[in-house]
């Protein structure tokens, strides 16, 4: 009802705005932030669409390419995760409509070029293959979160055909790695080679870090391939009327579920509950730890594998978020999740980030929001990761994963937004509802944080006369 109400009110005042303001050079827009202590801050709105307009380009072929910020080269994982906050504004600017399927084109036809590969040039070569599962999971989910946003026939191509295809067989091969798969990494790696080959789990070789896994069923990721799973089902019936391809995407989604569920699990007598690893051989042996980067054990809500109050998920979320996470960092300026990617004792906003968008109070929202107000770049952007007891030590200038996902914790914290659903029917595990954002406003703020994103969007686009740049 709320996001109703604030819809509504915003599709009013666009309509005012493309009639009249949009003629006219429009002075700059801002949102106030409340931060904790009683403070605020104003943020340019044109900011939260930095990515969507900076970082999609119109190639030759009519597809849409993405890069990651200030890496000039297009990963499965952030295209995908830079484009679904923003498919909620499809429906007051439908023009937006063929930038996003020109994302799932463009990574379907990458995905049949090699679906061991993360990341890709605009010629469609492979610039990295590390074997990631979730990087394959990520397209399928933008999909399905296209799909049932739009209702966009159009979107089903016989290129993703095949990629949904590609997608579910390479998930079944590496389910029996040792028997099945050709893949190789050239790179000089370590990971504990011994595991047990009867999980019903996908084997791994890097974490969504790029990182190499240490042992090699990651937990998150393998849980992220079932929500793309039964999102892959769901396309293969709706799209194409393919029952083969569904049917062995609900099979394939089950044995790996029930494989996280028996083997992704351990009890903690300090915690005295059961909690999820971070990664495991299948024998008994786990790594605990959690990386800032997504999917990760403390984002299991916001990938729609639980809700922020499932009985094993309050345990790992207790671990992940505290000292005893040999990556959770904390200094004079922040606390947070980092990653064995960065240099040690970085925290992460990617981390910081996903805490808040699985919050349950809004106290951990306003703390989250006010830390990356207080650490941020210039012009507003995220970076990588910081340096937590001297902000101005960083990595990457601007990342747009980080800049994207920030978005979505405004449009939910600020606007009133409901989540994303990851999941075609809600949350992975049976019984649990999907967990909402605190709000950090009143209602009638949350409508008028509505339509000024929504306006601010139609002046951007209005600007560029609603095209993309081209490469």
């Amino acid at each position: 009802m709320r996001s109703s109400i604030a819809r509504l009110a915003a599709g009013c005042t666009i309509a005012v705005l493309l009639a009249i303001d949009l003629r006219v050079p429009a002075a700059s827009q801002t949102l106030v932030v409340p931060l904790t202590g009683k403070r605020v801050r104003h943020i340019e709105t044109a900011q939260l669409f930095h990515t969507l307009m900076h970082d999609f380009f119109l190639e030759d072929d009519t597809t849409t390419y993405v890069q990651t910020g200030d890496i000039p080269v297009m990963w499965l994982r952030d295209s995908s995760a830079q484009t679904i906050p923003y498919i909620r504004f499809q429906s007051a600017y439908p023009i937006l409509r063929a930038r996003f399927a020109g994302v799932i084109e463009r990574n379907a036809r990458n995905i049949l070029a090699d679906p061991y590969a993360n990341a890709f040039e605009a010629d469609y070569r492979v610039w990295e293959r590390k074997w990631e599962i979730d990087s394959l999971a990520w397209p399928a989910i933008l999909a399905s979160i296209y799909w049932r946003s739009t209702t966009d026939r159009t979107v089903f191509t016989p290129d993703l055909h095949r990629a949904l295809r590609a997608i579910v067989t390479t998930y079944d091969c590496e389910e029996h790695h040792a028997s099945c798969s050709r893949y190789r990494y050239s790179g000089q790696v370590y990971t504990h080679d011994v595991y047990n080959e009867a999980t019903g789990m996908i084997w791994g070789a890097f974490r969504p870090s790029d990182d190499p896994v240490q042992y090699r069923y990651n937990i998150p990721q393998n849980a992220m391939a079932v929500v793309a799973l039964r999102d892959i089902q769901q396309l293969a019936s709706d799209g194409y009327g393919d029952a083969a391809l569904a049917h062995d995407a609900q099979l394939l989604g089950a044995r790996v579920q029930i494989g996280v569920q028996l083997y992704g699990r351990f009890f903690s007598p300090r915690r005295r509950a059961w909690m999820y690893a971070y990664e495991t051989d299948g024998y008994g042996r786990y790594n605990l730890m959690d990386d800032a980067n997504i999917p990760n054990l403390t984002t299991l809500p916001y990938i729609d594998w639980c809700s922020s109050f499932d009985r094993t998920y309050l345990p790992t979320r207790d671990f992940a978020l505290s000292m005893d996470n040999p990556f959770f960092f904390s200094g004079r300026y922040a606390e947070g999740l980092g990653s064995p990617h960065t240099p040690y004792g970085y925290v992460w906003p990617l981390g910081i980030i996903g805490r808040a968008l699985t919050a349950t109070s809004s106290l951990e929202v306003a703390t989250a929001i006010t830390t990356l107000a207080e650490t941020d770049g210039e012009g507003g952007l995220i970076h990588e990761s910081f340096y937590p007891d001297g902000y101005w030590r960083y990595t990457r200038p601007e990342f747009g994963w980080a800049n994207a996902l920030g978005a979505e914790l405004f449009f939910r914290s600020l606007a009133g937004e409901p989540a994303t659903e990851l999941a075609w029917n809600g949350p992975i595990l049976p019984l649990e509802r999907r967990s909402t954002t605190p709000l950090l406003v009143p209602l009638f703020t949350q409508i008028e944080n509505a339509a000024e994103l929504d306006a601010t969007l139609g002046r951007l686009l209005y600007a560029t006369g609603g095209s993309m740049p081209h490469q």
